[in-house]
């Protein structure tokens, strides 16, 4: 169904140089040394800092050169500039070389990304860095059961994962230390920072000021080795916010509003920056969850101006410090007052009412004064199974108390829970904590389960009993996304996105037509009775409960430390480096699938059962585009080999392919790739021995995850050359021999009656990544120059 926001989002299309009313510029005082207050970067890295000095200086550089106000993304980003004074900058167009302050990654993706840094041979990480156990935990009983056999399940992993950390100086978080994301921001986020993550979610430290974005392994392995990342110069997009969020409402509903507006693609290559007076009404950990959720728009980041908000996170998860350091620099921890933005959405919170998004897509909004209606009309099922709230973008204090607040007015009334209700405390320090203060105790008490401090049913590790696959159902979530099959592999579920508020409330319910703003529930003895909204503390009145110690930090004598890797394990597998180019233009090869519709990186390499084989390539290659819908027959996993005619999986004719030496490509449809920041989705098609995804467009991350891989992730310039492929062509790839940004290649297609037809491929290689294909991967090419140094 179409979203009812068409005409909107048609109406806020980019428009140039959009100024906006905030408080003029202000500057540094002159001589201002920001280098001599040594503000610890974490209390975990006493001896690594803030350098705010680096943004002063390139800043100063920046101004003189452009000569207008900036944004507030902006002086973050150019104050990491590498080279200031010769750096191209042009918003949508320059390629920019970055020096990130940091590195994070989930323990899915950081098993390829270390693996990739140990095959470069480099002793240490460059770049504070850590890993985090939070995505291998499977939800199937309650946490500690689960937690226990993922402990089991995943031992060569973990140690694997403890063993590297260990040797190459990178902080390690144990599982059941929590999701990576809340980890991250309770202790190494700061205003100011830039950091990459290997997990798209990475933006939700933008809620502390922060630049954080999400990337593959590979762009991981580059700032760990101490190589510039390079990132195309964001476009911004400003969303004004005015007034103060209805006691109903939460911080989640505003991004839920602007998830309506922008679509899932809408927010491509651009920063969202919020501004305004509304901003000051929203709690930081409400900031965090409007900017990890901000990745469902395709935006590369999301970000807040730093003010008392979250000064006092800052103070309450002890770091008063660096709050100070950053009031002194709020001067470039702000837009400057007439900055300029490429679009501008304004949201009166005054007005704004809870939304929930869905199914099957996270842009899909609908208010909650018309979702009945609209549910009713598309037939989607009334009764709420599962109700589900907290996973990396919805577990504070906050989401915990307000939540809990309504369920104490049902136990009130002598009723419990009528959905399925589980919990997702984001880190052991909200279990701990939320345990103490006995907001735990009231959500158990009425039926809920509290699983493990992992990401769980949100990507997918849930082991669902309550109905069988291909079962029509519903269920709500306060996650970030829903794609088809996401939370749990079931095509027919029909997952919604909404606050933790409106979750719970449904969940009491147990009926997704609910609306509690205006219905009434039946107590035990009953009588009806209308819930109160929601309320509960923005932080915990008696601190933070820091509950065990899960984090191990890198010993000091590292030369005894043997990195565990078992060469007959399933699970982990040492790289090889991929061949380099020919030097050959590539002539006739099949297609492999052509995909119709969305493909996701879900569609690419599912997560669930496969996150298991994140470290095995070979093994992890067996998903490949199994969930892709091939157009010839509008199966999936069932593709036609170009030789034979016999109909196999996906990736078992990749597999006769690259036993026989044969190239192939992918045709694909808009935005391939969006969702998760999954490099396997890029890795396996180059095990496979492809060579290049055609699209009409990509997700920005996928995208240059290719480019790493050595593929060539190519685009329509006219989209509509899409129709004209048919999956029985054979490609060529002309102009490969003269390889060069901006310059157009040719695909010419022939047809199975000998015709040919030619048609403009568009790309955006640089000079470095065409560097990376011809090497046949961005690590060979790191190889060979650190072998020349």
């Amino acid at each position: 169904m179409l979203s009812s926001n068409n005409f909107i989002r048609a109406a806020k299309a980019f428009a140039p140089a959009i100024r906006t009313n905030v408080p003029a510029r202000t500057y540094a005082q002159a001589g201002t040394n920001w280098a001599a207050q040594k503000v610890a970067m974490s209390n975990l890295e006493q001896d690594k800092f803030i350098n705010y000095q680096r943004i002063e200086d390139n800043l100063e550089i920046v101004r003189k050169r452009l000569n207008r106000p900036l944004t507030l993304s902006e002086k973050v980003v150019y104050g990491h500039l590498d080279d200031a004074h010769n750096q191209d900058i042009v918003r949508g167009q320059s390629y920019l070389k970055l020096r990130p302050d940091r590195v994070a990654c989930q323990d899915a993706t950081a098993q390829m990304a270390l693996l990739q840094f140990m095959s470069a041979g480099i002793p240490t990480v460059a770049v504070p860095s850590t890993v985090h156990c939070d995505h291998l935990i499977e939800a199937q009983i309650g946490g500690a059961k689960d937690l226990a056999r993922a402990i089991d399940i995943n031992k060569e992993v973990y140690d694997f994962l403890a063993t590297s950390t260990a040797k190459y100086g990178l902080g390690f978080w144990r599982p059941g230390s929590g999701i990576i994301h809340q980890i991250i921001l309770e202790n190494y986020a700061f205003p100011g920072g830039l950091m990459i993550g290997t997990d798209s979610h990475t933006p939700n430290a933008g809620g502390l000021g922060m630049v954080a974005v999400g990337v593959g392994g590979a762009d991981a392995v580059d700032v760990m080795a101490d190589i510039p990342w390079e990132l195309k110069c964001p476009k911004t997009i400003g969303v004004k916010l005015t007034g103060k969020l209805n006691p109903w409402v939460s911080p989640k509903d505003i991004i839920l509003k602007v998830a309506g507006i922008l679509t899932v693609k809408g927010g491509t290559g651009a920063i969202v920056e919020y501004l305004g007076d509304g901003v000051d009404s929203i709690s930081c950990t409400g900031m965090a969850t409007i900017c990890n959720m901000g990745a469902e728009i395709g935006a590369t980041t999301s970000m807040f101006p730093f003010n008392e908000r979250m000064g006092d996170y800052l103070r309450a998860t002890k770091r008063g410090a660096i709050a100070d350091y950053a009031k002194q620099f709020g001067h470039n921890l702000r837009a400057d007052g007439d900055a300029e933005y490429d679009q501008l959405i304004e949201i009166d919170l005054n007005t704004l009412e809870p939304y929930i998004n869905g199914p099957f897509t996270p842009d899909l909004a609908t208010p909650l004064s018309k979702f009945k209606e609209t549910a009713i009309k598309n037939d989607w099922p009334q009764e709420l199974k599962v109700g589900l709230i907290g996973s990396c973008t919805n577990s504070s204090y906050e989401d915990m108390a307000r939540s809990a607040s309504l369920v104490q007015q049902a136990t009130d009334h002598g009723v419990k829970l009528k959905s399925n209700y589980t919990v997702t405390p984001g880190s052991e320090q909200i279990r701990a904590t939320i345990e103490r203060d006995g907001i735990m105790d009231t959500l158990t008490n009425a039926g809920g389960v509290v699983l493990a401090n992992a990401c769980g049913p949100c990507i997918g590790q849930w082991d669902r009993k309550d109905i069988k696959k291909g079962d029509k159902n519903s269920i709500i979530t306060s996650y970030n996304r829903n794609f088809t099959g996401r939370n749990d592999a079931n095509p027919q579920t029909h997952a919604f996105v909404a606050s933790p508020e409106i979750v719970t409330a449904l969940s009491i319910a147990g009926d997704m037509h609910f609306n509690p703003m205006t219905d009434s529930l039946v107590g035990a003895d009953g009588k009806p009775y209308k819930l109160s909204p929601p309320n509960g503390h923005e932080l915990p009145p008696r601190g933070y409960d820091a509950g065990e110690n899960t984090y191990q930090e890198p010993p000091a004598d590292r030369s005894q430390v043997n990195v565990a890797v078992n060469p007959e394990s399933n699970r982990l597998q040492l790289l090889k480096p991929f061949e380099k180019w020919d030097g050959k233009d590539i002539e006739e090869i099949p297609i492999l699938i052509k995909v119709k519709g969305k493909c996701t990186t879900d569609h690419i390499s599912m997560a669930g059962p496969w996150l298991k084989f994140r470290g095995h390539l070979d093994n992890i290659s067996n998903n490949f585009l199994i969930g892709g819908l091939n157009i010839e027959n509008e199966k999936v996993n069932s593709v036609r080999n170009a030789f034979t005619g016999e109909y196999k999986g996906v990736p078992d004719t990749a597999r006769d392919y690259k036993k026989d030496g044969v190239k192939w490509v992918v045709i694909g449809d808009e935005n391939y790739g969006e969702g998760s920041s999954r490099e396997h989705a890029a890795l396996e098609p180059r095990f496979l021995n492809g060579a290049a995804i055609i699209v009409k467009s990509f997700a920005r991350i996928h995208e240059t995850n290719l480019k790493k891989q050595g593929m060539l992730p190519l685009t329509f310039t006219n989209p509509a050359d899409y129709d004209k492929v048919d999956p029985k062509d054979k490609v060529s790839i002309l102009g490969l021999t003269d390889f060069q940004p901006g310059k157009p290649l040719t695909m010419r297609l022939t047809k199975p009656d000998g015709k040919t037809e030619d048609i403009s491929l568009s790309h955006t290689f640089n000079e470095g990544q065409i560097g990376w294909f011809k090497a046949g991967s961005a690590l060979n090419l790191m190889k060979e120059k650190a072998t020349q140094a």
